[in-house]
């Protein structure tokens, strides 16, 4: 069998952490001799990419794996953190909600969680939504990669 995925090193200043993140992820292989990958997870700590976006990534002696060099290519899609601030809240319950309006996401931990908005969804519906909870102090978020068409969703309403 082909092999069609590699796990690729990112390794980037996270806001939300305020430190040096190091996170793996899949990406599907386009062209392995010239380092061409899509992202294929939903990154946590907020590097500057999207699932679906093509990057460069090449292997890093230092690092001894491949390691994210640059976006080349931005799918639209956009990465959203979610923070639950209410103790014993369950973030079950907002994921479930963003998942109805087409957004999937990944659970961190009991209270961080990274949404998937893709290109296709309206984004000040989900905005609406996250600020809703944000007014309940439930929880708070940030916007570390949002792409440009999401920018514009939030202009024309």
């Amino acid at each position: 069998m082909a092999e069609t995925h590699k796990k690729i090193l990112f390794r980037y200043y996270s806001d939300l952490l305020e430190d040096t993140v190091v996170e793996t992820m899949w990406a599907e292989i386009i062209d392995l001799e010239k380092g061409i990958f899509k992202l294929d997870n939903i990154p946590f700590f907020g590097p500057l990419i999207a699932t679906d976006d093509i990057f460069f990534a090449e292997y890093d002696d230092k690092e001894e794996k491949l390691t994210y060099r640059e976006t080349i290519e931005t799918s639209g899609n956009s990465i959203v953190q979610v923070v639950i601030i209410e103790k014993g809240f369950d973030k079950e319950i907002i994921r479930e909600k963003l998942k109805e309006i087409n957004c999937e996401s990944e659970g961190m931990n009991e209270t961080l969680f990274a949404v998937e908005v893709t290109k296709a969804v309206d984004y000040s519906f989900v905005r609406s939504l996250l600020d809703e909870y944000t007014e309940l102090s439930v929880i708070d978020y940030g916007e570390p990669c949002l792409s440009d068409k999401h920018r514009a969703d939030l202009l024309k309403n």
